[in-house]
C-alpha cells in the first residue's frame, strides 16, 4: 500500500513572519547576510561563503557571463549551465574568472605588425577596449606597448594600418615589475593619473594588467565575491551524463563550485556521479539535488554533496507536477529537508547547507525561505527579467518583457536532465514564455535585498543565523491571505500638490 504523508503539502503563500523584538543594534545597516555555500565542520566557516543569499539557475535563460558578473559582483553566485557544448561552456566560465581581478590576465593581445582591422575583430570578442601588444601576440609575450580604443577609430584610421602606429610604446608606458603588490599598483593607477598599469617579468614579458576601472569595482560593490586571487568567482553546472569529461575541463578553467543538475536528484545516478567528483577532484565543492524531503537530502549528503537544492515542480516555467503528478509544495520541502540537514549536523559534526529553488514568486518568499532553514536561494524567472540574462527583450503594448524557458521545453533540448528515456524529450516538463522586463540586475536586487534586511530587522535577527533559529511563522487561512493585499481603488496617476 502506498505511504501517505499526513502533513499538507504547503506553499510559502500560505506563511506570515511573525514580528519579534528589534534590538537597538539592529538595523538595515547592521545585517549581515553572509551565508555558507558549502559543507563546512559545524562551528567553522565555510572554504566558499556567499555575501548575499542568492544564486540564479542552471538555465539557458537565466546564467550568462554576464548576469554571473553581476551577481558575483553583488555577493551571489551564478551556475552556468551545461546544455551546451563542453568548450563553449569552458570558455563561460573563463569569461567571467577573466573579467575581474586585482592582477588581470589579458585576453585582448596583438602582435605590432597585425592590421588595425584585425585589433577591431579581437576588441568585439572580447569586449574589452585595451589590447596589449606582444612580440608574439600572446598574453605572456615580450610587452611592445599599448593601445586602446581611444588611439584610433575605425572610420577615421585606415584599418589596413599596423597596430604599431597607433600603439603607445613600451618606452613611453609605465609599467611596473614582478614584485609589485595590489595596492601598490593602485596606487600608482592614481597618482600618475593612468587607466591601466602592466604588470612584467624581469625580461620584460607581459604577466598582468592592473585597471583603474577593477578599484572603482571595489568600491562600488564592497561585498564581491571573490577568490584568493581576487577573481569573481562563478559556479557551473553539470549532468550525470558526461560529466567525467566535463567535469576537469570545468575546473582547468577555474570554476569555484559545480553542481549537478537534475530535475530529480534522489537518484543511484547522481550518488555515482557524485562519488566519481569526490574521488578524482576532492578539493573541489560540488551540489546536489534537486529532493523535496529529509530522506533524499541525507541520501546525497552522505554520497558527498556539499550543499543540496530543495525544489521539484515549482518554478514558474515548471509543469512537471501537471505532467507526473511529482512535488511537493515548496514551504514543506524546505522545512523537512532543513530538519533532516541538522540532525544530519548533530550526527556527523558536518553542516550541508541547503538551498530552496522554485517557489519563490514574490520578494517575501525569499525571507521565508530563509527563515525556515535554507541557506541560500536559486532564482530562475527571478534573474531571467534583468537586462544581463539571455532572453531576448521585446515590446508588448503594455510594455518590454523578456523571454523564459524552462529546460523542459522543446525550446532548451535538454533532455537529460529529464530522463524520460530516448535521445529526447517524449514529453514537455517546462514552457516558453515571457517575464516582465525588470531592468538592469543591480538595481533590482539591490531593492530586493533592502526588503530582506528590513524584514529581519522586525524579526529581530542581525544574521542568517540568527533569522534560522529565532523566526516565528504562522499559518494564513484564505482570508488571511486576502487581507494582506490593498483593498482599496489605486490612484492612476500622481496626485496634484499644490
Amino acid at each position: 500500500m502506498a505511504q501517505i504523508m499526513a502533513e499538507v503539502s504547503r506553499t510559502f503563500n500560505e506563511f506570515l513572519l511573525l514580528p519579534n523584538r528589534t534590538r537597538t543594534d539592529c538595523s538595515p545597516a547592521t545585517v549581515d547576510l553572509r551565508t555558507p555555500l558549502v559543507r563546512h565542520t559545524a562551528g567553522e566557516a565555510s572554504a566558499i561563503e556567499l555575501h548575499s543569499p542568492f544564486t540564479s539557475a542552471i538555465m539557458q535563460a537565466v546564467s550568462t557571463p554576464e548576469l554571473a558578473i553581476a551577481l558575483a559582483r553583488n555577493g551571489g553566485l551564478s551556475f552556468l549551465h551545461h546544455n551546451q557544448s563542453i568548450p563553449d561552456q569552458v570558455a563561460a566560465v573563463r569569461q567571467v574568472k577573466n573579467f575581474k581581478a586585482g592582477f588581470v590576465t589579458s585576453d585582448t593581445n596583438v602582435r605590432p605588425d597585425e592590421s588595425l582591422g584585425v585589433l577591431v575583430g579581437i576588441m568585439h570578442r572580447t569586449g574589452h577596449s585595451t589590447a596589449a601588444v606582444t612580440h608574439d601576440g600572446t598574453a605572456t609575450g615580450r610587452l611592445l606597448g599599448l593601445v586602446t580604443s581611444r588611439d584610433f577609430h575605425p572610420q577615421r584610421h585606415d584599418l589596413a594600418e599596423p597596430v604599431s602606429g597607433r600603439m603607445t610604446g613600451i618606452a613611453d608606458l609605465p609599467h611596473a615589475g614582478p614584485d609589485t603588490t595590489l595596492s601598490e599598483a593602485n596606487a600608482r593607477l592614481w597618482d600618475e593619473r593612468l587607466d591601466c598599469l602592466p604588470v612584467l617579468d624581469g625580461e620584460g614579458n607581459l604577466q598582468h594588467l592592473v585597471f583603474r576601472s577593477d578599484y572603482t569595482d571595489n568600491k562600488r560593490f564592497p561585498d564581491q565575491v571573490v577568490d584568493a586571487g581576487k577573481r569573481l568567482r562563478v559556479g557551473a553546472g553539470v549532468n550525470t551524463h558526461d560529466y567525467q569529461e566535463r567535469v576537469p575541463a570545468l575546473l582547468e578553467a577555474g570554476a569555484d563550485a559545480l553542481c549537478f543538475d537534475s530535475s530529480d536528484g534522489y537518484s543511484d545516478w547522481q550518488a555515482q556521479a557524485l562519488t566519481w567528483v569526490k574521488k578524482n577532484y576532492p578539493e573541489i565543492p560540488v551540489g546536489g539535488g534537486n529532493v523535496v524531503d529529509g530522506e533524499a537530502f541525507t541520501f546525497l549528503a552522505e554520497a558527498g554533496a556539499d550543499f543540496v537544492k530543495v525544489g521539484v515542480g515549482g518554478g514558474s516555467i515548471c509543469i512537471t507536477r501537471d505532467q507526473k503528478g511529482i512535488g511537493r509544495g515548496q514551504a514543506s520541502a524546505v522545512l523537512d529537508v532543513a530538519a533532516a540537514r541538522d540532525a544530519f549536523c548533530e550526527r556527523t559534526g558536518e553542516y550541508v547547507p541547503i538551498c530552496s529553488d522554485g517557489g519563490l514568486v514574490h520578494d517575501y518568499h525569499v525571507a521565508l525561505a530563509l527563515a525556515m532553514g535554507a541557506d541560500f536561494v536559486m532564482m530562475g524567472r527571478y534573474f531571467a527579467r534583468f537586462d544581463q540574462a539571455a532572453g531576448a527583450k521585446l515590446p508588448t503594448r503594455d510594455g518590454f518583457v523578456k523571454e523564459y524557458w524552462g529546460e523542459g521545453s522543446n525550446r532548451a533540448r535538454n533532455w537529460q536532465r529529464y530522463g524520460q528515456g530516448g535521445q529526447g524529450l517524449v514529453f514537455e516538463e517546462g514552457v516558453d514564455g515571457y517575464v516582465p522586463y525588470a531592468g538592469d540586475l543591480n538595481e533590482g536586487l539591490a531593492l530586493t535585498i533592502a526588503k530582506l534586511k528590513t524584514t529581519m530587522v522586525s524579526c529581530g535577527s542581525a544574521t542568517l543565523p540568527e533569522f534560522h533559529s529565532t523566526a516565528r511563522l504562522t499559518l494564513v487561512s484564505d482570508q488571511s491571505f486576502q487581507e494582506s493585499h490593498a483593498n482599496v481603488t489605486l490612484r492612476d496617476t500622481p496626485p496634484t500638490v499644490s
